[in-house]
């Protein structure tokens, strides 16, 4: 998000941690409180910003213009604008995002069950 020196030891240790291990490569383009629920929401659909806007509780318009751009640079998010008056702007998911969605909806299911395992142990310390 921020920018970072490219001489810090931070930037030094990323570059060259996305290009050793795929995992850490998708968690850097995906990390954030964010981007994955943008891309989860514009699932099989194209949305204006104001109306991906209404799906993210709390968004500021200067974090979603940001994470739509780095979605957008590395490939996730496609940006539609129409030669309109005044100007409409779409988005919808890029192929490579599409295949992001089971994957998606695997990490949806196991924090649902794994919010329920944690609020049970919570309930039974309280007990306790």
């Amino acid at each position: 998000m921020g920018k970072r020196k490219s001489t810090s030891t931070n930037t030094m240790n990323r570059e060259k941690l996305v290009v050793f291990c795929g995992m850490i490569y998708a968690t850097d383009i995906l990390g954030g409180r964010w981007k994955l629920l943008i891309l989860y929401k514009l699932e099989g659909r194209r949305l204006r910003f104001g109306e991906l806007k209404q799906h993210l509780p709390n968004i500021t318009d200067r974090m979603l213009t940001l994470h739509l751009q780095e979605l957008e640079k590395n490939g996730l998010v496609v940006r539609t604008v129409y030669a309109e008056v005044p100007p409409r702007v779409e988005y919808h998911l890029s192929e490579s995002a599409r295949l992001l969605a089971p994957i998606w909806k695997q990490l949806e299911s196991w924090g649902i069950a794994h919010r329920a395992v944690m609020e049970k142990e919570a309930k039974l310390s309280a007990v306790l």
